[in-house]
Order: C-alpha cells, then structure tokens, then sequence
C-alpha cells in the first residue's frame, strides 16, 4: 500500500508575487515559479514517486511536468484537485477583498466553512478533492504518491484526511510557492510529517 504522500504546491505566478487571488483562473508560472519548479526535480527524484497526479490549472500542471521531468511515472490531470474558487474575489488583491467585504477575508481563512460569495469554502474544496485520495489508497500502489496541486485545497485536504477538527483548521499557515506537506502511515495511522518543507 502507499505510506507515503506528498502534497506538493505550484510554483510562483505573477499574480502569486502581486497577493493577486487566482481561484480558478489560470495564470501560468513566472519565471521564479519555473524556477522553483525545476529545483524540486532532484528532490522529486528522490521521493521516486509511484503515482503522480495533478490539477489541471495551468500553474500546478507545469510545476509537475516540469519536476517529474525524467522520470519514468507521467503525471496525469485531476480536475477535483483544483484549487478553492474563491467566486467574486477571482482576480482581485487583499485590499480590495478588505474594501468589498470587510473582514470576509479573515473569516474565510480561519473558518472553513465560510463561502466567498459565489464561491466554495475549503470544507467545500476538501470534499471535493479527498475522493482522489481514497481512490489512490484503494489502488494496488506500493510506496510513494506525489499530489501537486494549490495552497487552499491542499491545506483542506491535509487537514480534513488527518480528521483535523475543522475549528482547528487555522492553525496551520499557508504553504508557500513549491513547498509540501508530507503524509507518512506510521503503525496504525497517517501523520503529519512535515507542513511547509522542501521536497
């Protein structure tokens, strides 16, 4: 069975740089994010991942093609790992979600389950995607799974797979650009290794 998962975040993009809210838009990475990306390759390497599997959105796809470069797994897209749409935020700045909607940035970060309007909360995002875990457990996989995906919805799923009470969910801080939280079963379970660590 897998012992082993890696949730790893995209790389930097433009909109990353500006605190711009991407959501489901799609910029692609800058070049500090192609950077980054291709500075996780010898890590990736070394974790030997068995299964890669990937948003769709443009910056987490090119993240992972371009760390599992040379590999022999081929990364395959996965819609349900697509990160948080935050609805009417899309696009817009911190200041200008504080100008709009005082205090429903706050509120959206701590309590998962609060919408942006027209959006989904990250409850909503872990639902979503935590069926993608389940499915690569259920497979006949041996080792090391490798998710690259965005900083919202691997935040909800790390959380909500762990059975993190949801009003604990701000405790951990965001991801950064091309950083992992790393998933080890370790006797009876699947723990938290490391939150925000290279790969």
């Amino acid at each position: 069975m897998l012992d082993r998962i890696v949730l790893l975040r995209h790389g930097r993009t433009a909109w990353n740089a500006e605190r711009r809210m991407q959501g489901r838009l799609d910029p692609p990475l800058d070049a500090t994010g192609q950077a980054q990306a291709e500075a996780t390759a010898p890590g990736v390497t070394t974790l030997a991942p068995v299964v890669v599997v990937a948003s769709d959105q443009n910056r987490a796809w090119q993240t992972a093609c371009t760390a599992t470069e040379g590999l022999d797994v081929e990364p395959r897209k996965e819609p349900r790992l697509r990160e948080t749409d935050v609805g009417a935020w899309q696009g817009l700045v911190d200041a200008e979600v504080d100008a709009g909607w005082p205090g429903g940035l706050d509120a959206w970060r701590l309590d998962p389950f609060h919408r942006p309007p027209e959006g989904e909360s990250r409850h909503d995002a872990y639902l979503r995607s935590v069926p993608v875990l389940h499915e690569l457990l259920d497979a006949d996989l041996d080792g090391t799974a490798l998710l690259v995906a965005h900083g919202g919805v691997l935040l909800g799923l790390t959380c909500g797979f762990l059975g993190l009470p949801p009003e604990h969910w701000g405790s951990l801080g965001p991801l950064g650009n091309c950083r992992a939280a790393v998933l080890e079963y370790r006797v009876d379970r699947w723990r938290l290794m490391r939150w925000g660590a290279d790969v």
